[in-house]
């Protein structure tokens, strides 16, 4: 069962809970590994990267909330484990908080490094505020109201009869709006900072009430101060106002330090501490004061179930009705300092003695009102159940009756800028929400800082509020799903910033299909290496994530992007740019899950044909290499046999053997050239020399010669042997089976997403590809033939291109089949001049 982080203790009226006291959060072990991981982390890194530090000025020790974050989620569980993370999450913050406090301590950084964790810790302290609100309040709301009636107006409250304590104990068992407010007020008191104010007290073992005034009076004669001016002439606590004289000066500051640092105490909710200090400082009537708004009970009343008879011990002010009537007269007086006035007003709902002091600060004023309500509604339920009569209260008393809604109005509109300003900023705002409960419109103003400003809006800001709306939609709070996912997004755009993987993956997976693809996509568009490709692969796997669709989506973004060619323009020939480089490694993201072998070859072949139409051959050797090469093997295993290949693999795997025939005629083609090219050079002939040397340099000329010969015949035969290779393998594409090159085979219907595939639009670039590269291959093919004095294999070319079986002159435009016939004509007359007829045979007479 995990424990609020603002325990309870029974309460009467106004009594005051044990939070205050007790503030050590619970020893979470989950929450408490981490921050002690963190922090041996961070010693020991400390003395590696103090400079680092002092550059960033501690923005790496806020930084460590992301992974830190991201543990203490993965040990969510549903139900009461939320509250147990939130807990977590505030000991995670608490520890950054330490860390920033102890290097301000130790100046780091200097000046700017200072005024900097101090802005950060002025933030953190805000969000561990703001988290123990969002706790003490749902976990009342989800786990402690539950199974208790609801009653927001106190109209079935407690049973006539009983003690003041025991009617106001009923009441807050009831009561889940009173509950609430106590929960608030209790959340304002353990929040409250003095700030830089040091301790107004000066102290000693042993103190005396107003002992300079004591000193004048008893020796006038003798007083080192005050002499001359008229002061007291009594002692009793009334006598400054009843003679409307002052005390001694000294007494007088004291009096108002004294006053100042009970009430600070109060303001904390260390009622009791503000009673130790009273009597210490002598003024024990000002701590009996302070006891008269306690609930009376006297337990004799009630039967003794020991069995003892003994007289019990009464609690509270049995007269405590006449007590606050005269506390609500003081509060209102203007003959006490305002500090004792805010003192006395607390107890007796006297607002308008707190809004004089608390005017400059949010979170006092709603401490102020939030405390009159209570007083009120209390008050209200005493008069209402006990059979007792009371003294009348002011009317002003019962009129300061108001909602929380009119109350965060009034601090809305505060006269304080300061006041206002945080009403109206982001905490303010979110605080305002938790409080009145109303998630729906807290996520309505996150999402409008979300697409308002993103920009400005730092990333641990959107960790904050991303937190909040999952930690909402666990306990079921959220209304509008697409509203939360857009904050979750925001942050998880902002982690996509700093590149972690693990913390990517886990809080895309929170989001829907759509944005889950869309996200990480974006995400793994920044990954260039292999390693943290791999890593980001293992990371989507392990979040559930749908890694098919997203590295599928992932390949095509970067395939399709549109980017410039920068300055240098396009590479040169046989070169690959850096975006072509780009898009060919993105193929990678495909080789990962065998599943994605299809996907893999749709993908390449979509490049090639870019490639191929755009005449960058090495570009489609570049996106070929990606490719298995057993890439057929992989799919039949993957389908259990051939006939089992779904169509588009079907088409894909057609599509690849034509272009990996392709490439092979064209390799073939350029290694052809390139012999033909370069045939080996005749050897200089040797100018004549003496007599003496003529045999040596005829013998040195003749062998040289000979090694020509030999190198020639070699030469030859290679180049023979390339052409005869060339020629097959150029003839593999123009007779490429199953119904020719770059056709789909047949299958019974086309795929069930088709559309999605923009399968006509590929139809339409193979087609076009086949107009373009069949009549190349033709003409590569006419060429090495007619090079090669194969002119009759020429005359056979016109054969293979108007047949009827491949149809292959349908790919021909009129000018193209008028260049390749110029072609074939000329090795007719050839073979016309080798004493043979047009098409290569013999002549008969």
């Amino acid at each position: 069962m995990a424990d609020s982080p603002f325990p309870r203790s029974s309460r009467g009226g106004l009594l005051r809970t044990t939070l205050n006291s007790s503030m050590a959060p619970q020893n979470l072990s989950h929450s408490l590994l981490i921050l002690e991981q963190s922090n041996a982390e961070q010693e020991d890194r400390s003395l590696m990267e103090n400079t680092g530090d002092d550059l960033d000025r501690g923005q790496s020790r806020m930084d460590v909330l992301y992974p830190q974050f991201f543990d203490v989620l993965q040990t969510q569980g549903a139900g009461q484990e939320a509250f147990e993370v939130i807990q977590a999450l505030t000991h995670v913050c608490r520890g950054v908080m330490e860390q920033l406090e102890l290097d301000i301590d130790h100046g780091m950084g200097g000046e700017q490094g200072t005024r900097q964790r101090e802005s950060l810790l002025t933030w953190l302290r805000q969000e561990i505020n703001t988290w123990r609100l969002l706790h003490a309040l749902f976990y009342d709301r989800i786990l402690l109201q539950t199974d208790r009636p609801v009653d927001d107006e106190m109209q079935d409250g407690p049973t006539l009869g009983g003690s003041e304590k025991e009617v106001i104990q009923q009441l807050y068992a009831l009561n889940a709006t009173l509950r609430e407010y106590q929960l608030v007020v209790d959340w304002l008191e353990a929040c409250y900072d003095r700030g830089e104010q040091q301790n107004p007290l000066h102290a000693h073992d042993r103190m005396m009430a107003w002992e300079n005034t004591l000193f004048q009076l008893e020796n006038l004669q003798g007083a080192a101060f005050g002499k001359g001016h008229e002061i007291v002439t009594r002692l009793d606590p009334d006598a400054p106002v009843r003679e409307k004289r002052p005390l001694h000066a000294l007494d007088e500051e004291d009096n108002l330090r004294l006053s100042r640092a009970i009430f600070e105490l109060i303001r904390s909710g260390r009622v009791d501490d503000g009673l130790k200090l009273c009597k210490h400082f002598g003024q024990t009537w000002r701590a009996a004061i302070l006891e008269g708004w306690r609930l009376h009970e006297d337990p004799n009343f009630e039967q003794n179930v020991s069995g003892l008879h003994e007289k019990l011990p009464i609690e509270g002010n049995p007269r405590r009705d006449i007590w606050k009537r005269c506390a609500w007269m003081l509060a209102d007086s203007k003959n006490y300092d305002e500090y004792s006035r805010a003192t006395a007003g607390v107890f007796s709902g006297h607002l308008g003695s707190l809004k004089t002091l608390l005017h400059s600060n949010w979170h006092d004023l709603l401490w102020a009102h939030l405390k009159v309500q209570i007083d009120i509604r209390v008050e209200s339920e005493i008069r209402g159940c006990c059979l007792k009569n009371y003294q009348p209260m002011p009317d002003d008393y019962w009129n300061g009756r108001m909602t929380m809604e009119q109350i965060f109005d009034e601090l809305n509109v505060a006269k304080d800028a300061s006041v206002r300003d945080y009403a109206q900023g982001q905490q303010g705002i979110i605080q305002r929400h938790l409080i009145l409960d109303t998630c729906g419109e807290l996520i309505q103003h996150m999402v409008r800082w979300v697409e308002k400003d993103t920009a400005q809006q730092s990333p641990h800001q959107l960790r904050f509020m991303a937190h909040i709306v999952l930690f909402l939609r666990q306990i079921g709070r959220v209304e509008q799903e697409r509203q939360a996912e857009k904050i979750v997004a925001a942050y998880v755009e902002a982690l996509i910033a700093r590149g972690e993987p693990q913390l990517i993956a886990y809080y895309t997976a929170s989001l829907s299909n759509p944005l889950q693809v869309k996200l990480y996509s974006r995400f793994l568009e920044q990954v260039e290496q292999k390693r943290p490709r791999e890593l980001a692969v293992d990371a989507a796997l392990q979040a559930g994530l749908d890694v098919e669709q997203i590295t599928r989506v992932t390949v095509e973004n970067i395939r399709l992007a549109h980017q410039s060619l920068g300055e240098f323009g396009e590479p040169k020939s046989g070169e690959i740019s850096a975006i072509d480089q780009r898009k060919i490694s993105a193929l990678e993201w495909l080789t990962y899950l065998p599943e994605q072998r299809g996907e893999l070859l749709w993908q390449a072949n979509a490049m090639i044909r870019t490639y191929l139409a755009s005449n960058k051959v090495e570009c489609m050797r570049q996106t070929f290499r990606m490719v298995p090469a057993d890439i057929v093997q992989q799919l039949v295993s993957l389908y259990g046999s051939v006939d089992n290949i779904p169509p588009r693999e079907e088409c894909c795997l057609k599509e690849y053997l034509c272009y990996k025939v392709y490439l092979s005629g064209v390799d073939s083609f350029v290694e052809w050239n390139r012999l033909q090219q370069n045939k080996p050079k005749k050897p200089l002939a040797s100018h004549a020399a003496s007599s003496q040397d003529n045999f040596t340099e005829r013998m040195a000329s003749e062998r040289k010669e000979q090694a020509h010969r030999s190198e020639v015949v070699r030469w030859e035969h290679k180049l023979k042997e390339q052409a005869k290779q060339t020629i097959e393998t150029l003839y593999n594409v123009l007779m490429f089976p199953d119904k020719g090159w770059l056709v789909d085979p047949f299958i019974p219907k086309l795929p069930e997403n088709a559309v999605q595939l923009n399968w006509d639009h590929r139809l339409l670039q193979m087609e076009k590809l086949r107009s373009i590269c069949i009549p190349e291959i033709a003409l590569l093919l006419n060429e090495v033939m007619f090079k090669s004095g194969d002119f009759a294999g020429c005359v056979r070319l016109a054969d293979e291109i108007s047949s009827e079986n491949r149809q292959l002159y349908k790919v021909y435009t009129k000018h193209k089949l008028a260049e390749l016939l110029a072609k074939i004509a000329d090795a007719s007359l050839e073979l016309l001049n080798s004493k043979v007829d047009p098409w290569g045979y013999p002549i008969t007479t």
